[in-house]
């Protein structure tokens, strides 16, 4: 304890149980009350700490804002919280070579508003953006709705500063945008969550900010229909910026917790934005009424100015907060497709939600098959959390079979290590505990999650 407080400053360091509590959990219902909550304000002081935790043997688990849905930041057993939001800067924004340098505790947010200001522009785009950090993101491989065009985390990620788990400082990567000097560590670290390095700067790769963009809220009397939209507008050859879905379970909720006028017996919403150059994005958002009204839309409105887009977006940006007005609990699945398999995926769900009958919306980027059915369940109700652990199971297995994936940009964390074989097999999951194992011998760096 008091070497840690030489490292930080007694300041720096929060003791008392209700202060450790507040570090206890992340956006799923997991909990972990840390033995000591730490804030490191440099790269030498988390460097120093993770030292410490070789010497005596604790585990630190290294955590942002707290966002994560799979469980990722959560501590397992004891260990010390280490809480990097005091590295906040924002280091430099480079015009010539179009990149920035960050520390992981830049709020996502305020990253977007200050490169922009600039006429530039960072894509990945999660939902929590609002309060969620740069390293959590880098750490989790972070996506969002804009994926579906411009890709996740992963894809701006150019180099990183990194504490090891045996407490160096090392570097990978760089400011340019070709470079395959031995493997790939940058990669290797980017999605790790906090298990085979503590991120403490990021270098990104920026683009030109769009100069148009057009959205359109479609309204849909089917579900079917509007998925069957999604293939044909992306089989057409048109790459929205975004596509996304609502069911009608999504759409209800949305409505009642913030009245917008939505249409309640719609069994699906989508939700599309065009951006690029003004000639481009017109004819996009023409293919796109077009093609919808083909697949049997009943509506469609499309706005341009940034106000009226706003008011569409409302919608979406609303949907995670309103869901959780029918249950207490809300298990978010982030399980994913190929684009060509969405409309059987959202078949397989709705099958699923009525056989353990539960409330499960389904909303997500449906543009590249990354859907998210939220379970709302009550998680003292141990009857029902049987019959959710059984739909979850379900849940993966039906993305498997579709060639997806359990993960498209949560992460496994805690709540998807059961499964995380089913998808690499003993050797795929063999290989990652070596790699863990070699760099991470004293198991230090986020013990429990992923294996």
């Amino acid at each position: 304890m008091k070497q840690i407080k030489d490292i930080v400053g007694a300041e720096n360091v929060l003791e008392s149980r209700e202060e450790r509590i507040c570090y206890s959990y992340d956006g799923t219902f997991q909990r972990g009350v840390p033995d000591l909550v730490v804030f490191p304000g440099d790269t030498r002081a988390v460097a120093r700490i993770v030292q410490l935790a070789n010497e005596k043997k604790f585990p630190v688990f290294p955590r942002g804002a707290g966002t994560g849905l799979s469980g990722g930041s959560i501590p397992i057993g004891t260990g010390v919280a280490l809480v990097l939001t005091r590295m906040n800067q924002i280091k430099e924004i480079s015009l010539e070579d179009m990149l920035a340098v960050v520390e992981p505790g830049v709020v996502t947010g305020v990253f977007h508003q200050e490169v922009e200001k600039l006429g530039l522009f960072y894509p990945p785009d999660p939902a929590s953006l609002a309060t969620c950090t740069m390293g959590g993101n880098v750490a989790e491989n972070a996506g969002g709705p804009r994926a579906f065009k411009y890709g996740v985390t992963k894809d701006y990620v150019l180099g990183l500063e990194v504490v090891t788990p045996r407490g160096e400082i090392m570097r990978t990567g760089g400011r340019t945008v070709k470079n395959v000097t031995g493997y790939d560590l940058t990669r290797l670290l980017t999605g790790s969550e906090g298990t085979l390095g503590i991120i403490t700067e990021i270098t990104l790769r920026l683009l030109p900010k769009p100069k148009e963009k057009r959205t359109a809220l479609v309204v849909f009397d089917r579900l079917a229909e509007a998925a069957a939209a999604i293939t044909a507008i992306i089989a057409h050859g048109v790459i929205p910026g975004t596509l996304e879905l609502m069911d009608n379970i999504t759409i209800r909720c949305v409505e009642k917790h913030h009245p917008m006028g939505l249409p309640l017996d719609a069994e699906a919403i989508l939700l599309i934005e065009v951006d690029g150059g003004k000639s481009q994005v017109e004819e996009d958002i023409q293919a796109i009424e077009r093609i919808c009204r083909e697949e049997n839309c009943r509506e469609i409105q499309v706005a341009s100015l940034a106000q009226d887009r706003e008011k569409l977006w409302k919608a979406r940006r609303a949907v995670s907060s309103a869901v959780v007005q029918l249950n207490p609990t809300k298990i978010s699945e982030d399980a994913t497709v190929p684009r060509s398999k969405i409309p059987e995926m959202v078949r397989r769900l709705r099958e699923i939600a009525a056989k353990y009958n539960l409330h499960m919306p389904v909303f997500g980027h449906a543009g590249d098959g990354n859907l998210h059915p939220n379970i709302l369940t009550d998680k003292n109700n141990q009857e029902e959390m049987e019959r959710v652990e059984k739909a979850v199971a379900e849940i993966f297995q039906a993305a498997l079979d579709l060639r997806g994936t359990l993960s498209g940009e949560h992460g496994i964390g805690i709540m998807k290590k059961p499964y995380l074989a089913w998808e690499l097999g003993d050797a795929g999951l063999n290989y990652l505990q070596v790699i863990k194992q070699a760099v991470d011998p004293n198991n230090i760096l986020n013990p429990g999650k992923i294996f």
